[in-house]
Parts: structure tokens; C-alpha cells; sequence
């Protein structure tokens, strides 16, 4: 009897695995929608006549409110105060409506007449909806995050959160294959629609996931674990900021993204004009870090969890990430096995680098200041992924341009890429730094981190 009293919903590996695959259906969506205009970006110069540099601030608008309205602060604060149940539900009702902006823009705003403060009307409403879906996806990125510490605490959470990880970019993997040749078929705005339909199902699936954590609530409840339930307070901001590990980690973040994820926007592009990859599977060769991703990253997080060495494989990570960058950059290297086999090192370093990271946080900061720590962290994360993308479009408009050439029947400019893939070793090697001062911020204030998290 006492058994039946004491043992939680979470304590169940069966219920805390369908909790998280269920909230993993809702990242999986997001990440699809997140990446599923970067195979189009020559779709987009030909038929909607965007330049680089409008594509770059459309990309960049991802994060833009996060930036600069704090609205990952923000969505920190509503997390820690009103729970994940009420976050998670607001964040994929975000996503939709962005969304619905983002694919309204594409459809039915012309880009001739006055402009949006100095934007073209359809890359302004396209921005302004993607960086509302942005909010919704980095907010649900923290809630989703939080769950797992939640549901896992004490057991498989490494693992957890790379399985989650890898279902996630599933999205990520489909957007980059189906995107281009979709948008061929059936007309540029259907790869959209698409993640429109999706996101409404994870905004239904989060929905089922929270019946399952009232009820967990209920039996925590019965416990008293207050830990879990302190709320808000801004102490818990100013003792995360005061943290060493907190602007390590937020900075290896930052780094480590800014050389991914904006890299991949310009990937599909790369392949087809620098190493002559097909158009219709250049897509689907931006996408092998993300389907690396798919298969290492669980295999990466259970490893961690039984063997720790979490710091020492962040750093592996980083120098994968300068090597790949690097010969990416030298002039002259066409190879299209070439390009192909430097996708799939990314993907392990894509697998390495968070797989570690993240469960690192749960290691570094209590669980009452979990929310504030991942909002934070995702805060300075957005900083690059808004500033960067912009910065690449900006250069190639600017120093990259060696030509112009016709597709079907649409001139379309040709760029050579040297410089950007500079820029991103150049970033490549300032995470390499950060990831070995947090190696020896571990040594000096005792995080953990080389510890592995199941005792």
C-alpha cells in the first residue's frame, strides 16, 4: 500500500518515455517549419525576387524579438511562475500563428508598392511572422527542456534529452529532403503549409501531454516536493548571472549554434553552386548533420549519462566543428564526396556538442532556477542566431557576388562562399576557447560535469 502511495507517474519508465515523445512530437514540428525555407532560398530569389540579404534578414528574424524584447526572458519568468503546462500550450499557439503570418506573406502579399520600414512588404509580414514563430519554438525549446529535467530527474536525463533532441531533428532532416523538391511539385508555398499542418498537431499533442503532468503535479503534491515548486524570483536571475558556468556555457552555446544552424540557411546553396550537388539532393545533404543528429545524439547521451566526460566532449565537439569550417573554406576543393563527408562530421558534432551541454545545466543550477538558466542561455543564443545570418547575408550581397546566372528562365546571382566559411571558423575557434575555460571553471568550482549523471 505504501508502494502505491509514494510511487510517482514519473517513476514509471513507461510514462516518463511517453511523456517525452509526446512533447518531442511538438519540437519535431517546430524544427521542420524552422528549417523549411532554407532549401528554397533560390525559389525564393527567382520567383518572389528576394536578394541574399533579404533572405538573411528574414533568417535572422528568427530570433529578433527574442533579442531585442527579451521575450525569452520573458518566456523564462512565465515558465517559473505559471508552470510548463500553461508555457508549452502558449508557445505552440505561437508557432501556428507565426506561422499562418510567414505563410501569408508568401502568398498573398506582393512584394512591389511602399515598402515596411524599408522592407519589402512580403519579407517584412514573412520576418515579422517568422520571428513570432521564433518566440513560440525557443520558448517551447526551454518548456520541453524543463520537462525532461523534470520527469527525468534522478534517471536516464542525458539520454532523455538526446532522444528528444533526435526526434527533433527528424524535422529538421524532412524539411531539408521534401522542401525543394515539394515547392518544384506543388508551388513554393506548400513545404509551408505543411509545418503549418504539423504545428497544429503538436499544439494538440502538448495538450494530451498536459493531462499527464496535472496528474503527476497531483502526486508530487502528495509528497511535498518543494523544490519543484518554488516559483519566480528575480533572485534566482541574479544568481544565475553570478554564475561562472552560466556565461561559459551560454557562450559555448552562442558559438557552437552560430557555426550550425545559420550555416545550414546557406548549405542547400553551397552544395549545388560550389560542389555541384544535384538541386534535388543538395537539400538532403544540408540536412545529414541533423539526421547525424537523429542517430548519434541518444547514443552520445546515454554514453554521458553511464561515463560522464561531458566537458572533454564539448571540446571534441568544437574542434570537429573548426576542421569542417576550415576545409569548407579553402578555395579550390570542389569535391561533392568531399562536401558530403564534411556534412556528416558536422553531424557528429551536432550530436557531441548538445548531448553534453545541456544536461550540464541541470548539473551547474538547481532545479528551482533551471527555467531562468536555459531562458538565459537561450537569450544569448538568439543574439547569434539573429546576428549571424544577417551578417552572411549582408557579406555575400556585398563581397561575394562573382556572377549572375539564369535558371529557369530568372537571373539569379552566384556567390562565392570563402568569406562566410571563414567567418564561421573564425567563430568555430571561440567556442573551441570557451569550451576548454569551461573545462577548467569544472575543475575549479566542482560541477561535475566529468562525473556521469546515473549514480
Amino acid at each position: 500500500m505504501t508502494s502505491t502511495l509514494t510511487t510517482k507517474l514519473s517513476d514509471k519508465a513507461s510514462a516518463r518515455w511517453a511523456a517525452l515523445f509526446i512533447v518531442a512530437f511538438t519540437m519535431m514540428a517546430a524544427y521542420y517549419v524552422n528549417d523549411v525555407m532554407a532549401p528554397l532560398k533560390g525559389m525564393l530569389e527567382s520567383d518572389l525576387r528576394w536578394t541574399s540579404g533579404e533572405f538573411g534578414m528574414f533568417t535572422g528574424a528568427y530570433s529578433f524579438l527574442n533579442v531585442f524584447l527579451l521575450m525569452l526572458i520573458w518566456g523564462g519568468l512565465i515558465l517559473d511562475k505559471f508552470g510548463i503546462r500553461f508555457t508549452g500550450i502558449l508557445a505552440a499557439v505561437l508557432m501556428v500563428v507565426g506561422t499562418g503570418a510567414e505563410y501569408y506573406a508568401i502568398t498573398q502579399i506582393s512584394g512591389d508598392g511602399a515598402t515596411i520600414l524599408g522592407s519589402r512588404p512580403d519579407v517584412f509580414i514573412a520576418s515579422a511572422g517568422y520571428a513570432v514563430f521564433g518566440v513560440g519554438a525557443e520558448v517551447a525549446g526551454i518548456t520541453v527542456t524543463k520537462i525532461i529535467a523534470k520527469w527525468f530527474k534522478g534517471k536516464e536525463m542525458a539520454l532523455a534529452m538526446g532522444v528528444q533532441v533526435a526526434l527533433a531533428r527528424i524535422g529538421s532532416q524532412a524539411a531539408y529532403a521534401v522542401a525543394l523538391p515539394v515547392a518544384k511539385q506543388f508551388g513554393l508555398s506548400m513545404p509551408l503549409f505543411i509545418g503549418a499542418l504539423l504545428l497544429v498537431g503538436g499544439l494538440v499533442a502538448f495538450l494530451a501531454f498536459s493531462l499527464m503532468d496535472r496528474k503527476l503535479d497531483r502526486q508530487v503534491a502528495e509528497t511535498q516536493s518543494s523544490d519543484e515548486e518554488e516559483k519566480f524570483s528575480f533572485k534566482d536571475v541574479v544568481a544565475v548571472v553570478k554564475n561562472p558556468g552560466f556565461w561559459l556555457i551560454a557562450l559555448l552555446c552562442v558559438l557552437f549554434y552560430s557555426c550550425v544552424f545559420p550555416f545550414q540557411k546557406y548549405a542547400t546553396e553551397i552544395m549545388m553552386s560550389r560542389y555541384g550537388v544535384s538541386e534535388n539532393v543538395a537539400g538532403l545533404v544540408a540536412g545529414l548533420p541533423a539526421l547525424g543528429a537523429l542517430f548519434l545524439t541518444p547514443v552520445f547521451g546515454g554514453m554521458i549519462d553511464k561515463q560522464g566526460r561531458a566537458a572533454s566532449i564539448m571540446i571534441l565537439g568544437s574542434l570537429m566543428l573548426i576542421g569542417v569550417h576550415g576545409i569548407y573554406a579553402i578555395p579550390g576543393l570542389h569535391f561533392a564526396w568531399l562536401a558530403i563527408a564534411l556534412m556528416i562530421v558536422l553531424g557528429i558534432a551536432f550530436s557531441l556538442v548538445p548531448s553534453a551541454m545541456w544536461p550540464s545545466v541541470a548539473k551547474i543550477f538547481p532545479v528551482k532556477q533551471l527555467g531562468t538558466a536555459y531562458a538565459l542561455i537561450f537569450f544569448i543564443q538568439n543574439i547569434g542566431l539573429w546576428g549571424v545570418p544577417a551578417l552572411i547575408g549582408s557579406v555575400l550581397d556585398k563581397y561575394c557576388v562573382v556572377g549572375q546566372q539564369v535558371v529557369e528562365g530568372k537571373v539569379v546571382n552566384v556567390y562565392n562562399y570563402t568569406l562566410p566559411m571563414c567567418i564561421f571558423t573564425s567563430i568555430a575557434i571561440l567556442a573551441l576557447l570557451v569550451a576548454f575555460l569551461l573545462k577548467v571553471a569544472d575543475r575549479k568550482y566542482g560541477y561535475h560535469l566529468e562525473e556521469r549523471n546515473i549514480k
